[in-house]
C-alpha cells in the first residue's frame, strides 16, 4: 500500500475526519463534533477511509421500544380502560352501545378496555335489558391512580425502555413496537495513524487529470419532437393558423369534401382503415352536406358536371382513422366564409394507412398539411412555397416537381427531394383546389393545398436513412443525434 500516494489524494473532509479519530471507537456524532464538519460529511468520509484501509467502521445494532400511533394517542388522551372508567364515573351505568359511542373508542379498543377492567374488577355487568356496565367501588378508588401501563408508556416515550412484562403486554395491544437501531462507531487503523504522520497528509490534494471520466449525457428533447415543434413555430411565424387534427374523422372530410367519388378504390379496406365501433357518426353541418352532395351528383354551382351518381350520406358518415392530413383541410374549408379570405392554415396530423413497413414507409405517420386562399394566386406561387419547405425546413439541396393526380386539385404536382443515401424521395403532393370544392362551399377565390410527409422531411434534417428511427427508443441513437438547429 502506497501510503504517500493515498495521503496526497485525500479530500478535505477525509483529512478532517481522520484527524478526529483515535484507536478507541467513537460515534459518528462524536467524530462530527471533533472534526467540525456535518455528520453527513463524516458518513461519506467514513466510507472512503474504510475503503482505503485508513479507518474501521463497526455497526452496533440495538433494539428499542417505540410507541405506535395508538400508543401515542393513549399517552395523550389516556388508556382505553381509563377512558371507559372515567365516562362510567361521570354518567353512571351505560349500555354497551352508549358506552362505546360516548368514549369514542374503536371496536378493538373498546373490547380491550372491557377485558382489562373486568379482569381487575373495576367494572360490573348489570343483568338489565339491555345489559349495562357500571364502575365498581374498587374502580372508583383506582381511577385517580397512574396504572403501570401508563407509567410504561411514559417511560417508553422518554427512554425507549420498559419492564419486560409490561412491554410485552403493550406490544400485544398494539400500543408499542420494537424497532432495531444501528449505531456506527469509527476508529483509526494502524495505516491511518501512519498516514497522519506523513508530510503528504498536510499538503494540498493531488489530482490526476489524465484519467478518463464518464461521459455525461445532457437532457434534451427527443430529436423528432423538437423538429415538429420547430416546424410549428416557423409556420406560425409566417402567419399560418393551426387547424384541429383529430385522430378519427368521418369519410365526409377524408374523401367527400375533397371530391373523391364514393366508389373510388382508395376508399376500400386495402387502402384505408375503418373503425369497427362506432362505425358511423352524424354530419352536423347541413349546408356543407348539401353543397358536397350537389358537387358529386351534378357539379353544383361550380360549372362542372360532377361525378354523375347518387351520393350517399350514409357512406359519408362512416368513421375512420384519418388517412391523410388533407382531411383536416377539408374540415376547415367548410368553416371558411368570404370575410375570412385571404387566409393561411396548417396542421401537423397523425395519419393511418395500410402499408408495408420499410425505410421510407410507416402505417402510422405524420403529415403537415395546409392551404392558402386569396385573390390572384397561381400555380407558380404554390411551387415556390413547396420548394421553400423542402430547402429551408428539411435542408434538401435538390428538389424536383413531377405531374400528379389528386381528385381535389387540378393541376396537381408531386414534390421530391434528393436524399444523400436513398436518392430521390417523394415528400408529398399539392395542387390548386378544384372549383367543385371551393365554389360549392361558397369560397370565391383561388386556393392551393399541400400534404407533405413530415416524417420524411425529418429524415433529411436529422440525416437518417430509416424513417423508423424517428420513433426509436434506442438510447444510443437518441443521445448521439444532435439537436435540431432552429
Amino acid at each position: 500500500m502506497d501510503l504517500k500516494a493515498i495521503a496526497a489524494a485525500l479530500s478535505d473532509i477525509e483529512k478532517k475526519t481522520l484527524r478526529a479519530l483515535t484507536k478507541e471507537p467513537a460515534s459518528l456524532e462524536e467524530v462530527s463534533s471533533r472534526a467540525g464538519i456535518g455528520i453527513d460529511s463524516v458518513r461519506r468520509a467514513s466510507s472512503w477511509l474504510s475503503e482505503k484501509g485508513l479507518a474501521k467502521t463497526d455497526e452496533n445494532k440495538t433494539k428499542k421500544l417505540v410507541l405506535t400511533s395508538a400508543g401515542k394517542d393513549a399517552l395523550d388522551r389516556g388508556l382505553p380502560e381509563k377512558r371507559l372508567l372515567q365516562k362510567l364515573s361521570e354518567k353512571g351505568a351505560l349500555d354497551f352501545l352508549s358506552a362505546k359511542e360516548q368514549t369514542g373508542l374503536g371496536e378493538q379498543e373498546f373490547n380491550a378496555a372491557l377485558g382489562v377492567n373486568k379482569r381487575k374488577a373495576f367494572i360490573a355487568i348489570l343483568r338489565s335489558q339491555p345489559p349495562k356496565i357500571e364502575i365498581t367501588e374498587v374502580g372508583k378508588e383506582f381511577l385517580p391512580q397512574k396504572t403501570p401501563e401508563e407509567k410504561a408508556l411514559l417511560e417508553i416515550s422518554k427512554s425507549g425502555k420498559a419492564d419486560a412484562s409490561l412491554a410485552k403486554e403493550l406490544i400485544t395491544r398494539g400500543l408499542a413496537e420494537e424497532k432495531e437501531e444501528s449505531a456506527w462507531k469509527m476508529s483509526a487503523t494502524k495505516e491511518g495513524e501512519n498516514v497522519l504522520e506523513l508530510k503528504e497528509f498536510s499538503a494540498q490534494r493531488a489530482y490526476n487529470i489524465e484519467d478518463p471520466v464518464p461521459k455525461i449525457h445532457i437532457g434534451k428533447k427527443q430529436p423528432y419532437i423538437q423538429f415538429l415543434n420547430t416546424i410549428r413555430r416557423k409556420l406560425t411565424e409566417l402567419g399560418f393558423k393551426e387547424m384541429e387534427a383529430p385522430l378519427i374523422v368521418p369519410e365526409f372530410y377524408n374523401f367527400d369534401v375533397l371530391f373523391q367519388p364514393q366508389n373510388h378504390p382508395a376508399r376500400t379496406w386495402t387502402d384505408t382503415y375503418q373503425l369497427k365501433a362506432p362505425n358511423s357518426g352524424k354530419l352536423a353541418d347541413r349546408r356543407a352536406v348539401q353543397a358536397i352532395k350537389a358537387a358529386h351528383e351534378n357539379g353544383g354551382v361550380s360549372g362542372s358536371s360532377g361525378w354523375g351518381y347518387r351520393w350517399s350520406e350514409e357512406i359519408a358518415s362512416r368513421i375512420m382513422p384519418a388517412a391523410h392530413g388533407t382531411a383536416h383541410t377539408a374540415r376547415q374549408l367548410t368553416k371558411i366564409t368570404q370575410k375570412d379570405i385571404p387566409c393561411k392554415y396548417f396542421t401537423i396530423a397523425r395519419c393511418f394507412r395500410p402499408d408495408v413497413l420499410d425505410a421510407t414507409h410507416l402505417i402510422e405517420f405524420n403529415q403537415t398539411d395546409g392551404f392558402i386562399l386569396g385573390d390572384n394566386l397561381n400555380f407558380r406561387h404554390q411551387l415556390g412555397v413547396l420548394e421553400q419547405f423542402a430547402k429551408e425546413i428539411a435542408g434538401a439541396q435538390e428538389v424536383k416537381f413531377l405531374p400528379d393526380y389528386y381528385p381535389f386539385t387540378e393541376p396537381s404536382v408531386q414534390l421530391s427531394a434528393k436524399h444523400p443515401t436513398l436518392g430521390w424521395v417523394e415528400l408529398g403532393g399539392a395542387g390548386m383546389l378544384r372549383p367543385e370544392i371551393l365554389k360549392n362551399l361558397g369560397i370565391n377565390c383561388m386556393g392551393f393545398a399541400w400534404g407533405i410527409g413530415i416524417d420524411r422531411l425529418a429524415m433529411f434534417k436529422l440525416g437518417i436513412k430509416d424513417i423508423r428511427y424517428l420513433f426509436s427508443d434506442n438510447l444510443e441513437w437518441l443521445r448521439k443525434t444532435p439537436q435540431v438547429i432552429e
